[in-house]
């Protein structure tokens, strides 16, 4: 995408992290932006705050595990602001543990939040996309755990791999559209992932206890240096203009993603 100026932005997961910091980046650039999250007021609190530089921008509480959620989201932009020409599938909660601990309610909540809520949020807006004619541009928060099997990261991979790939798939079929694919792949950035169980549902094992337990525990050290989502933000914005597939944050990445196509490549033999 050229211009971004006067197009709408629309950003899951905006409330705070590298949502909201995207939401600044693009909204510097003109562009209209919607927020959507599960945290009322944390949203509340990010919308006010583009506000007040001067962004045109509004909030619909969204739980990206409710399909109706995401075309009501739709139907809320498209009412607002006449379109939508960026969607950035951000929201995702991650957990620990080794896969033979991890429970039925695990599974269903990491792959209901980090995999169904983009495949919802593709099936909500991008026929709308493409119907409108103008082109635009798709980006979905992977992770580098969905290039490379992490080691206590199990279900948050299997999640992040399903992103990478239905990403990958899009970049090939909107070619013909105009409408650019990105996906985020990020290692280690300053974000509230690492406390995600405050909004893991009860009827999924959430809970006081949960918030706890994640707190109490002890997760397998991550490799990669820690950086800002004011550091990632530039990324997504330059990979929307720039219609670049992958976005990789972290340089230290890249001897990690070649030795698994190494490994891949000598079972060949």
């Amino acid at each position: 995408m050229d211009e971004l100026t006067g197009r709408v932005a629309v950003i899951t997961g905006g409330a705070s992290g590298i949502g909201l910091a995207t939401a600044r980046a693009l909204a510097k650039e003109g562009m209209k932006i919607v927020l959507a999250d599960v945290e009322q007021a944390a949203l509340d609190r990010a919308v006010a705050d583009l506000a007040a530089g001067g962004a045109q921008v509004f909030g619909v509480r969204t739980d990206v595990t409710q399909r109706a959620d995401l075309f009501a989201l739709a139907d809320r932009t498209w009412d607002r602001f006449g379109g939508c020409h960026v969607l950035f599938n951000n929201a995702g909660v991650a957990i620990h543990g080794p896969i033979a601990e991890m429970t039925e309610n695990d599974w269903k909540w990491v792959l209901d939040v980090d995999l169904w809520g983009p495949i919802y949020g593709v099936q909500a807006f991008l026929p709308r996309m493409i119907a409108q004619g103008e082109g635009g541009h798709v980006v979905s928060t992977a992770s580098f755990a969905g290039l490379v099997a992490n080691e206590g990261l199990g279900v948050y991979c299997v999640a992040k791999y399903g992103v990478v790939a239905m990403m990958e798939v899009l970049q090939r079929e909107l070619r013909p559209h105009r409408i650019g694919s990105s996906v985020l792949c990020p290692m280690r950035v300053e974000t509230n992932i690492g406390t995600s169980e405050r909004n893991r549902p009860t009827s999924l094992g959430g809970g006081a206890a949960a918030v706890a337990s994640e707190e109490a525990g002890e997760p397998r050290p991550q490799a990669g240096s820690v950086i800002t989502v004011d550091e990632v933000a530039p990324m997504v914005v330059r990979a929307i203009k720039e219609d670049r597939l992958y976005i990789l944050t972290h340089p230290e990445s890249r001897g990690f993603i070649q030795n698994r196509f190494r490994r891949i490549e000598r079972h060949f033999d």
